[in-house]
């Protein structure tokens, strides 16, 4: 694979990763019962939005468009199934323990994206983004703990 088709390659997959995020958390933003799950998914869900817009940024400055025939990877996609059913049961260490797992395959394609060979501009992007992500697995690694 060449060099700018590996870039595009690992960029959609992030965009694809935070649309998983963004759908899940918005999704359990509207159905969780729990104020401060409310309040912290709708956060999550917009942080992933901003990183989606950000990244589709990048695509555009090099003349690229954001693939609209991605498709979800099995193992998310049951992952925020997992959260759904979680909701509906309302226990708040599932809750949580569900959008953990969601956030271990955001860490891990950040991850994979940073050994990738990328701008620097782009680089310093998604090292940005792998931040914010990190910390938000964190947060949610805690609040499942406490729970």
């Amino acid at each position: 694979m060449d060099k700018e088709k590996e870039i595009v390659s690992v960029v959609h997959h992030l965009i694809e990763r935070a649309k998983d995020g963004e759908k899940g958390y918005r999704t359990a933003s509207h159905d969780v019962h729990e104020e401060d799950l409310k309040s912290l998914f709708r956060q999550y869900a917009v942080q992933r939005d901003n990183m989606i817009t950000e990244l589709q940024d990048q695509l555009h400055q090099m003349g690229k468009t954001q693939d609209e025939g991605g498709s979800i990877e099995g193992t998310v996609h049951r992952t925020w199934l997992d959260l759904s059913s979680a909701i509906v049961a309302r226990d708040r260490k599932r809750i949580l323990s569900e959008c953990e797992r969601g956030e271990d395959y955001a860490v891990s394609a950040y991850e994979k994206a940073l050994k990738a060979d990328l701008p620097t501009n782009l680089k310093s992007i998604v090292e940005k983004q792998y931040q914010q992500v990190k910390e938000a697995h964190d947060h949610i690694r805690g609040l499942r703990d406490e729970a």
